[in-house]
């Protein structure tokens, strides 16, 4: 394959690879997308067999075969409570392999030219950082490490510092070439360290912003690899997924009423989680009014009374695997003729969209799912607002415990229900660590325990009410 064709297909499939992010926008034609994409990428690795010439290298098709069993292993084996990790565990495989592509380009004497060495010592900096965050960042998602925010004295310090001597590093890349291993040593130590850093300190409802951070550094370091080896398939495909990253991660930002450099600089999670606590749930300033329930009804008294029910899903659905009986509740709900909705948080679960891809598991229509901004009014018109494994996003706290991770992040307005019914596992704070005092709201009605149990509990007694006349 010529370089002119080589070029015009890269064009090609890049347009290919935005129909697809165009068709994944949208939940009916997301998975059309996602075989488009795939399709997209299968052809992106023949035309670079053909490209350079390597169809014929044996031990190129073992690792792709390798690889393509690895992958298939892992796609089929990994449960959708544990995509997040997977996700994050897969960003960190890109920053991997740019790394290493670029290693091989800075150690290739004879085709190497200052631009090349620029862009491949950037690569080698962004790349490290990716693989070292994202591994970390899979690791809290996998509770193998803490998932609490984690800092060090001065440590915004010594992130700085390492910014620092990376730009430095990749500065002087050019000016001593002779000393190029030692500064691909040193770069690389010092991005692994700084990707450690940053992610570690990260926690509270902050983490699917930071993997999708990581899925934008990602694409950064493929780009720059393709700019080194002058690729324009690497910097059209890498370009793509950096463009699309960062427009995700700032859409969260502004979702949550945060600023990226404050998710940056760990300062929306750092909080004092003791005073928190004694804040929210001692000092009559921060009380959250909420609507007063005339008596106690048990849980299938309210379901069968309720006309207008909004449903909540949370982290702790994902974990006990409920969005089954979820769907089998509302559609309970809905034969009695009462109107189910779904209100999804922006950053509920552990990566953007956790909520939508659980509930188009189990065939929720994608009309009733509806973001926060489209739904939040609706709570104050509602009979009953149905939580399911979700603390964070509908913690009053948020708007008065100064301080604290989910200071100032804007929540589904549950408390304004009519009705508040809480499937959680316990009473202990959220991913955040903060108290939330919805739970001893007098209009809500607390259920404890395992959260396919308990909603399946429910379609049980909402079985056994007769419905109620409207």
């Amino acid at each position: 394959m010529s370089a002119v064709g080589y070029f015009f297909v890269s064009i090609g499939l890049a347009l290919l690879i935005l129909f697809d992010l165009y068709l994944m926008s949208s939940p009916k034609t997301a998975v059309k997308g996602n075989g488009i994409g795939a399709a997209a990428i299968l052809a992106a690795i023949v035309a670079t067999l053909f490209y350079y010439q390597i169809v014929t290298l044996k031990i190129l098709w073992v690792c792709l075969l390798v690889g393509a069993v690895i992958g298939l292993y892992l796609g089929g084996k990994v449960k959708m409570m544990q995509m997040p990790e997977m996700v994050a565990f897969l960003h960190g495989l890109g920053g991997c392999a740019a790394v290493l592509l670029s290693i091989t380009v800075l150690l290739n004497p004879g085709e190497v030219t200052s631009f090349s060495t620029f862009t491949g010592m950037l690569a080698l900096a962004v790349g490290g950082l990716t693989f070292s965050g994202s591994m970390v960042a899979a690791s809290k998602l996998h509770q193998i490490i803490s998932s609490r925010p984690v800092v060090f004295p001065g440590h915004t310090r010594i992130s700085v510092l390492a910014l620092v001597v990376m730009g430095i590093l990749v500065l002087g890349s050019l000016f001593f070439p002779g000393t190029m291993a030692l500064l691909i040593a040193v770069c690389l130590t010092v991005s692994l360290c700084f990707g450690y850093l940053f992610t570690i300190r990260v926690g509270g409802a902050d983490m699917p912003i930071t993997i999708s951070l990581l899925n934008s550094c990602s694409g950064v370091t493929g780009a720059m690899v393709g700019l080194a080896t002058y690729d324009p398939l690497l910097i059209a495909g890498g370009g793509i997924v950096a463009a699309a990253g960062y427009l995700l991660t700032e859409i969260m930002c502004r979702a949550m009423n945060r600023s990226l450099l404050e998710v940056l600089s760990g300062k929306t999670t750092a909080p004092n989680i003791n005073r928190a606590k004694t804040d929210v749930l001692d000092d009559p300033k921060d009380d959250v009014p909420m609507p007063q329930v005339q008596e106690k009804k048990t849980a299938g008294q309210i379901l069968a009374e309720a006309q207008r029910i909004i449903i909540v899903p949370g982290y702790g659905m994902a974990l006990a695997q409920a969005q089954r009986e979820v769907k089998q509740l509302a559609d309970l709900l809905e034969r009695r003729g009462k109107e189910v909705k779904y209100a999804i948080h922006p950053v509920a679960g552990r990566m953007p969209g956790h909520m939508n891809v659980l509930l188009a598991e189990v065939d929720v229509d994608y009309d009733q799912l509806f973001e926060m901004d489209a739904i939040n009014a609706s709570f104050k018109e509602t009979d009953l607002a149905l939580i399911v494994g979700a603390n964070d996003v509908v913690n009053p706290a948020a708007n008065t415990a100064e301080g604290t991770p989910i200071y100032g992040m804007p929540i589904l307005n549950a408390y304004e229900a009519k009705n508040v019914i809480i499937c959680n596992y316990d009473t202990k704070p959220g991913y955040a660590g903060v108290e939330n005092p919805l739970y001893k709201s007098a209009n809500s009605l607390l259920i404890l325990g395992d959260a396919k149990e308990t909603v399946g509990n429910l379609a049980g007694a909402l079985a056994q009410m007769e419905p109620a006349p409207s």
